[in-house]
């Protein structure tokens, strides 16, 4: 009896197989299957090439719209042609796996309230992967990619059939919204190749353009990212431009709005499954923006690893979720918020106390001001 990791020793010595163009697509279907069965809503097949979309996506950068995420020019030269990021990778298998669009409106985004979607997705991809070298009983070269290399995403989903860009520049699918986290395997095989999505279903909404606080979507398709709230509460890594604080609102950590108005999430977007890894965590699950920020304002980095381990919201750091957390209460003009508010001016960071003591003058002034005459 020959043991598995021997016969895949005796397939690496052999050659590829070839398949006619039914068993092909016999074989991809399967994958599919399999790529719904670990969990993911969408699943398309596209060839490797020269990305569409990186000329715009450098002309993005270049006219300063990136902000301060220096490291999305990085690897320009790869980015340009998805044959590069992994050398001899020759097929992209792009999936999409919902974060739960129904799930209700709060101070933190969808997307960031449950476990972190890069250790999730890279999981079950390579679950995936597993599952492709099983079926042709040889290894194949690929590595999966969530948001961690010079690719284009969108550009890919697009080209593997999985929707189209819409004017709030999220990828837009038919049936099911932009609640949607994408990923993509890169491997060494042939596949039935997925038709390409052609068609725009936008028309002439432009819910997203005119509901956006900071007006940060300046043309459709077109977002200045520094002016973009989830810019502001997740990449920036300094202070908030004060001009822009009032529009972050009750926001906490990112921002669904130009999502959340999109005609396509109103009667497609889905709720999450009971054992989703993207339900809320307790830390977050149910509270309100003024008791979310007041509670953060408080946590020790102790309890912001113990509340936060394995999740996206980490990126911020406790010092920018601090900050974040009086701008809100700044935002919210409460009295009852100064107690909280005074003990963050002693806080080890400048970028806190300074943000505490521009809520504070907010606080301040709200409370100073003449009321207003009933007529």
């Amino acid at each position: 009896m020959i043991d598995a990791t021997a016969a895949m020793d005796v397939a690496r010595t052999n050659p590829a197989p070839t398949f006619d163009s039914t068993s092909l697509r016999a074989l991809t279907e399967r994958l599919k299957a399999q790529a719904f069965g670990l969990g993911f809503d969408l699943a398309g097949v596209t060839p490797l090439g020269p990305a569409e979309t990186a000329p715009a996506f450098e002309k993005w950068v270049a006219n300063g719209y990136a902000g301060d995420m220096e490291y999305l020019p990085r690897g320009a030269v790869k980015r340009r042609d998805t044959r590069l990021p992994y050398a001899g990778a020759t097929t992209a298998i792009v999936v999409a796996m919902s974060y739960g669009g129904r799930e209700p409106a709060g101070p933190v985004a969808r997307y960031a309230r449950g476990d972190d979607y890069h250790e999730v997705m890279t999981e079950r991809l390579t679950a995936l992967h597993r599952w492709l070298e099983g079926e042709l009983g040889r290894r194949v070269r690929g590595k999966p990619y969530v948001d961690t290399g010079p690719i284009l995403e969108r550009d890919l989903a697009r080209r593997a059939g999985l929707g189209w860009f819409g004017k709030n520049t999220n990828l837009l699918n038919p049936s099911l919204g932009s609640f949607f986290f994408l990923g993509a395997l890169l491997v060494e095989a042939e596949l039935s190749i997925d038709a390409p999505f052609e068609t725009d279903h936008c028309g002439t909404c432009t819910r997203c353009l005119d509901a956006c606080p900071t007006n940060a979507l300046v043309a459709p398709g077109l977002l200045d990212a520094t002016k973009c709230i989830s810019y502001l509460t997740i990449e920036t890594k300094g202070a908030i431009p004060e001009e822009l604080r009032p529009m972050v609102g009750e926001l906490l950590y990112g921002c669904d709005i130009c999502q959340d108005v999109c005609p396509w999430n109103e009667k497609f977007a889905t709720a999450l499954p009971g054992d989703s890894p993207f339900a809320s965590r307790d830390a977050l699950g149910g509270k309100d923006a003024r008791t979310l920020a007041r509670a953060l304002l408080a946590m020790s980095q102790d309890a912001f690893h113990a509340a936060f381990r394995g999740s996206p919201i980490k990126r911020a750091k406790l010092h920018g979720l601090k900050r974040n957390a009086a701008v809100v209460l700044g935002n919210a003009r409460s009295t009852d918020d100064a107690d909280v508010l005074t003990r963050a001016l002693d806080d080890q960071e400048p970028l806190v106390r300074e943000h505490a003591a521009w809520a504070l003058e907010r606080i301040r002034n709200q409370a100073s001001a003449p009321p207003l005459v009933q007529r």
